[in-house]
Protein backbone atom coordinates (compact mmCIF):
# COMPACT_ATOMS: atom_id res chain seq x y z
CA UNK A 1 0.00 0.00 0.00
CA UNK A 2 0.91 3.58 -0.63
CA UNK A 3 -0.44 6.27 1.33
CA UNK A 4 0.46 10.07 -0.22
CA UNK A 5 -0.37 11.85 2.54
CA UNK A 6 38.77 20.27 5.34
CA UNK A 7 41.63 20.72 7.61
CA UNK A 8 41.41 24.37 8.95
CA UNK A 9 44.97 25.97 7.90
CA UNK A 10 45.32 29.11 8.85
CA UNK A 11 41.43 29.65 9.34
CA UNK A 12 40.98 28.32 6.00
CA UNK A 13 39.20 25.30 5.20
CA UNK A 14 41.27 23.07 2.77
CA UNK A 15 40.10 19.89 0.76
CA UNK A 16 42.25 16.92 1.38
CA UNK A 17 41.54 14.92 -1.18
CA UNK A 18 41.54 17.33 -4.85
CA UNK A 19 41.31 14.37 -7.13
CA UNK A 20 38.16 12.94 -7.71
CA UNK A 21 37.54 9.32 -7.44
CA UNK A 22 38.02 8.37 -10.79
CA UNK A 23 37.58 3.92 -10.01
CA UNK A 24 33.43 4.97 -10.23
CA UNK A 25 31.79 6.70 -12.63
CA UNK A 26 29.81 8.96 -10.01
CA UNK A 27 32.85 10.86 -8.92
CA UNK A 28 32.97 12.81 -5.28
CA UNK A 29 35.83 14.91 -3.77
CA UNK A 30 36.77 13.34 -0.52
CA UNK A 31 37.28 16.55 2.37
CA UNK A 32 37.62 17.06 5.80
CA UNK A 33 35.78 20.03 7.88
CA UNK A 34 35.69 21.71 10.88
CA UNK A 35 33.42 21.04 13.38
CA UNK A 36 34.08 22.71 16.66
CA UNK A 37 37.78 21.14 17.34
CA UNK A 38 36.75 17.95 15.29
CA UNK A 39 38.00 17.46 11.69
CA UNK A 40 34.58 15.83 10.09
CA UNK A 41 35.42 13.19 6.53
CA UNK A 42 32.99 14.12 3.97
CA UNK A 43 32.38 13.07 0.32
CA UNK A 44 30.99 15.85 -2.38
CA UNK A 45 29.31 15.54 -5.57
CA UNK A 46 28.86 18.76 -7.74
CA UNK A 47 27.24 18.37 -10.98
CA UNK A 48 28.37 19.27 -14.31
CA UNK A 49 28.98 23.26 -15.16
CA UNK A 50 29.54 26.68 -13.03
CA UNK A 51 26.38 26.67 -10.85
CA UNK A 52 25.81 28.19 -8.71
CA UNK A 53 23.75 24.84 -7.87
CA UNK A 54 20.90 23.83 -4.80
CA UNK A 55 22.97 21.57 -2.31
CA UNK A 56 21.43 18.85 -0.25
CA UNK A 57 23.11 17.66 2.78
CA UNK A 58 22.11 13.49 3.16
CA UNK A 59 22.94 12.02 6.52
CA UNK A 60 23.57 8.60 6.49
CA UNK A 61 22.49 6.03 9.21
CA UNK A 62 24.28 4.00 11.91
CA UNK A 63 26.30 1.14 10.78
CA UNK A 64 27.37 -1.12 13.84
CA UNK A 65 30.49 -2.86 13.43
CA UNK A 66 31.81 -1.06 10.39
CA UNK A 67 31.87 2.75 12.40
CA UNK A 68 34.98 3.27 10.83
CA UNK A 69 34.36 2.34 7.65
CA UNK A 70 34.24 4.94 4.74
CA UNK A 71 31.27 5.01 2.68
CA UNK A 72 30.39 7.60 0.24
CA UNK A 73 26.59 6.80 -0.63
CA UNK A 74 27.56 7.07 -4.63
CA UNK A 75 24.09 6.05 -5.06
CA UNK A 76 22.97 8.90 -3.23
CA UNK A 77 25.39 11.53 -5.09
CA UNK A 78 24.47 10.00 -8.46
CA UNK A 79 20.93 10.55 -7.94
CA UNK A 80 20.89 13.83 -6.72
CA UNK A 81 23.56 15.05 -8.78
CA UNK A 82 22.19 14.03 -12.31
CA UNK A 83 18.95 15.77 -11.29
CA UNK A 84 21.72 19.18 -10.89
CA UNK A 85 22.33 19.40 -7.04
CA UNK A 86 25.11 19.29 -5.32
CA UNK A 87 25.50 16.89 -2.62
CA UNK A 88 27.51 16.51 0.57
CA UNK A 89 27.60 13.64 2.70
CA UNK A 90 29.28 14.16 6.10
CA UNK A 91 30.89 11.14 8.05
CA UNK A 92 29.35 12.78 11.22
CA UNK A 93 31.71 12.47 14.73
CA UNK A 94 33.26 8.85 14.98
CA UNK A 95 32.17 7.54 11.56
CA UNK A 96 34.61 6.74 9.24
CA UNK A 97 37.98 8.89 9.32
CA UNK A 98 35.92 11.55 11.21
CA UNK A 99 38.03 12.85 14.85
CA UNK A 100 35.55 11.94 17.98
CA UNK A 101 34.61 8.78 20.04
CA UNK A 102 32.39 6.31 17.56
CA UNK A 103 29.11 4.92 18.90
CA UNK A 104 29.99 2.51 20.95
CA UNK A 105 32.43 4.26 23.02
CA UNK A 106 30.13 7.37 23.52
CA UNK A 107 27.05 5.56 23.96
CA UNK A 108 27.40 2.13 24.49
CA UNK A 109 24.09 0.89 25.73
CA UNK A 110 23.05 3.26 27.53
CA UNK A 111 19.34 4.49 25.98
CA UNK A 112 20.15 7.92 28.28
CA UNK A 113 22.77 9.15 26.09
CA UNK A 114 21.56 8.25 22.57
CA UNK A 115 19.87 11.83 22.17
CA UNK A 116 22.60 14.38 23.38
CA UNK A 117 24.71 11.77 21.11
CA UNK A 118 22.57 12.66 18.10
CA UNK A 119 22.51 16.28 18.74
CA UNK A 120 25.97 16.06 18.87
CA UNK A 121 26.49 15.13 15.43
CA UNK A 122 23.85 17.52 14.10
CA UNK A 123 26.18 19.61 15.73
CA UNK A 124 28.60 18.61 12.78
CA UNK A 125 26.15 18.63 9.89
CA UNK A 126 24.73 22.27 11.10
CA UNK A 127 28.82 22.96 10.74
CA UNK A 128 28.77 21.48 7.02
CA UNK A 129 26.59 24.29 6.17
CA UNK A 130 28.98 26.92 7.12
CA UNK A 131 31.81 25.01 4.82
CA UNK A 132 29.29 24.83 1.40
CA UNK A 133 28.68 28.20 1.85
CA UNK A 134 32.23 28.63 1.51
CA UNK A 135 32.24 26.98 -2.25
CA UNK A 136 31.38 29.35 -5.42
CA UNK A 137 29.39 26.46 -7.05
CA UNK A 138 26.63 26.39 -4.15
CA UNK A 139 23.57 28.64 -3.80
CA UNK A 140 23.23 29.69 -0.25
CA UNK A 141 19.72 30.11 -0.36
CA UNK A 142 18.93 26.56 -1.85
CA UNK A 143 20.11 24.42 0.72
CA UNK A 144 18.11 21.00 1.92
CA UNK A 145 18.77 18.57 4.16
CA UNK A 146 17.94 14.68 3.75
CA UNK A 147 18.43 11.22 5.90
CA UNK A 148 17.96 7.69 6.86
CA UNK A 149 17.25 6.25 10.23
CA UNK A 150 19.79 7.62 12.53
CA UNK A 151 20.62 10.11 9.95
CA UNK A 152 16.56 10.76 9.59
CA UNK A 153 16.62 11.97 13.42
CA UNK A 154 19.64 14.27 12.94
CA UNK A 155 17.63 15.64 9.72
CA UNK A 156 14.42 16.54 11.98
CA UNK A 157 17.11 17.69 14.80
CA UNK A 158 18.39 19.73 12.49
CA UNK A 159 15.48 21.22 10.58
CA UNK A 160 14.48 21.97 14.78
CA UNK A 161 17.87 23.99 15.22
CA UNK A 162 17.55 26.13 12.07
CA UNK A 163 15.95 27.93 9.53
CA UNK A 164 18.63 27.61 6.95
CA UNK A 165 16.70 24.62 5.28
CA UNK A 166 14.29 25.09 2.18
CA UNK A 167 13.73 21.69 2.24
CA UNK A 168 13.87 18.37 4.66
CA UNK A 169 13.60 14.41 3.87
CA UNK A 170 13.22 11.95 6.60
CA UNK A 171 13.38 8.23 5.35
CA UNK A 172 12.40 5.93 7.95
CA UNK A 173 14.24 8.77 10.85
CA UNK A 174 14.13 7.05 14.29
CA UNK A 175 11.82 3.42 13.31
CA UNK A 176 14.51 1.06 14.76
CA UNK A 177 14.15 2.90 18.18
CA UNK A 178 11.19 4.46 18.35
CA UNK A 179 9.55 1.43 20.39
CA UNK A 180 12.43 0.59 22.54
CA UNK A 181 13.46 4.40 23.30
CA UNK A 182 11.28 6.97 25.05
CA UNK A 183 14.25 9.76 25.09
CA UNK A 184 13.62 9.42 21.28
CA UNK A 185 10.28 9.16 21.14
CA UNK A 186 10.31 12.33 23.35
CA UNK A 187 12.98 14.22 21.39
CA UNK A 188 11.47 13.28 17.74
CA UNK A 189 8.20 15.13 19.17
CA UNK A 190 9.38 18.12 20.63
CA UNK A 191 11.71 18.54 16.83
CA UNK A 192 7.93 18.28 15.15
CA UNK A 193 7.02 21.06 17.30
CA UNK A 194 9.78 23.85 16.47
CA UNK A 195 10.15 22.44 12.48
CA UNK A 196 9.22 24.81 9.96
CA UNK A 197 11.00 23.34 7.10
CA UNK A 198 8.94 21.69 4.10
CA UNK A 199 8.83 18.03 4.93
CA UNK A 200 8.95 14.75 3.16
CA UNK A 201 8.26 11.69 5.62
CA UNK A 202 9.08 8.07 4.01
CA UNK A 203 8.85 4.94 5.46
CA UNK A 204 8.03 1.24 4.51
CA UNK A 205 5.00 -0.81 5.95
CA UNK A 206 7.31 -3.60 7.08
CA UNK A 207 9.97 -1.31 8.52
CA UNK A 208 9.83 -1.92 12.76
CA UNK A 209 7.00 0.62 13.30
CA UNK A 210 5.64 3.51 10.75
CA UNK A 211 4.99 5.77 14.63
CA UNK A 212 7.98 7.41 14.25
CA UNK A 213 7.26 8.90 10.56
CA UNK A 214 3.55 9.09 11.38
CA UNK A 215 3.21 11.03 14.70
CA UNK A 216 5.54 13.62 12.96
CA UNK A 217 2.79 13.80 9.97
CA UNK A 218 -0.04 14.21 12.19
CA UNK A 219 2.21 16.71 14.50
CA UNK A 220 3.06 18.66 11.00
CA UNK A 221 -0.94 18.57 9.98
CA UNK A 222 -1.87 20.04 13.35
CA UNK A 223 0.66 22.66 12.97
CA UNK A 224 0.11 23.63 9.35
CA UNK A 225 3.98 22.49 8.28
CA UNK A 226 4.47 21.58 5.18
CA UNK A 227 4.29 17.72 4.38
CA UNK A 228 4.16 14.98 2.41
CA UNK A 229 3.95 11.49 3.89
CA UNK A 230 4.46 8.16 1.64
CA UNK A 231 4.05 4.53 3.40
CA UNK A 232 5.49 2.28 0.86
CA UNK A 233 4.11 -1.37 0.42
CA UNK A 234 6.27 -3.86 2.37
CA UNK A 235 9.72 -4.21 0.96
CA UNK A 236 12.02 -7.06 0.90
CA UNK A 237 16.19 -7.01 0.11
CA UNK A 238 18.32 -9.47 -1.08
CA UNK A 239 19.80 -11.08 0.29
CA UNK A 240 17.95 -10.52 3.38
CA UNK A 241 20.51 -9.04 5.76
CA UNK A 242 18.47 -6.79 7.94
CA UNK A 243 17.53 -5.60 11.09
CA UNK A 244 15.70 -8.27 12.76
CA UNK A 245 11.88 -8.02 12.25
CA UNK A 246 12.60 -4.52 9.71
CA UNK A 247 12.99 -5.95 6.36
CA UNK A 248 11.77 -2.53 5.49
CA UNK A 249 14.16 -0.68 6.58
CA UNK A 250 16.47 -1.38 4.03
CA UNK A 251 13.90 0.38 1.05
CA UNK A 252 16.35 3.46 1.70
CA UNK A 253 19.38 1.42 0.60
CA UNK A 254 20.50 1.30 -2.84
CA UNK A 255 18.10 -1.69 -3.43
CA UNK A 256 15.37 0.17 -3.03
CA UNK A 257 15.91 3.66 -4.91
CA UNK A 258 13.96 2.91 -7.84
CA UNK A 259 11.07 2.99 -5.47
CA UNK A 260 11.18 6.19 -4.13
CA UNK A 261 13.56 8.20 -5.85
CA UNK A 262 10.57 9.66 -7.65
CA UNK A 263 9.26 11.10 -4.88
CA UNK A 264 12.57 12.41 -3.47
CA UNK A 265 13.57 14.25 -6.73
CA UNK A 266 9.60 15.70 -7.05
CA UNK A 267 9.78 17.23 -3.47
CA UNK A 268 12.82 18.82 -3.88
CA UNK A 269 12.32 20.42 -7.33
CA UNK A 270 9.59 21.96 -5.78
CA UNK A 271 11.49 24.01 -2.91
CA UNK A 272 15.13 23.96 -4.49
CA UNK A 273 14.50 23.73 -7.92
CA UNK A 274 16.76 21.42 -9.91
CA UNK A 275 15.54 18.34 -12.47
CA UNK A 276 12.21 17.04 -12.29
CA UNK A 277 12.46 13.25 -12.61
CA UNK A 278 11.50 11.52 -15.43
CA UNK A 279 7.92 10.00 -15.68
CA UNK A 280 10.32 6.41 -16.07
CA UNK A 281 11.37 7.44 -12.18
CA UNK A 282 7.88 8.16 -10.64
Amino acid sequence: MRLLMAFLVSGVLCLVTAAAHSQSPNKYTELLYPSGGLRIQAYLYKPDGDGPFPVVIYNHGSRVGRERDSLPFEYIGALLSHARYTVLVPERRGYGRSDGLTWPEAVGNDKRRFVARLHEETDDVLAAVDYLRTLPFVDPKRIGIMGWSFGGIVTMFAVSRSTTFAVAINQAGGALTWNGNAEVRSALIAAAEKVTTPTLLLVAENDRTTASITTLGEIFKKRGVAHQMVIYGPFLPQPQTFASGAPGHQLFSAQGVNVWQGDVLEFLSRYLGGVHPPKSQR
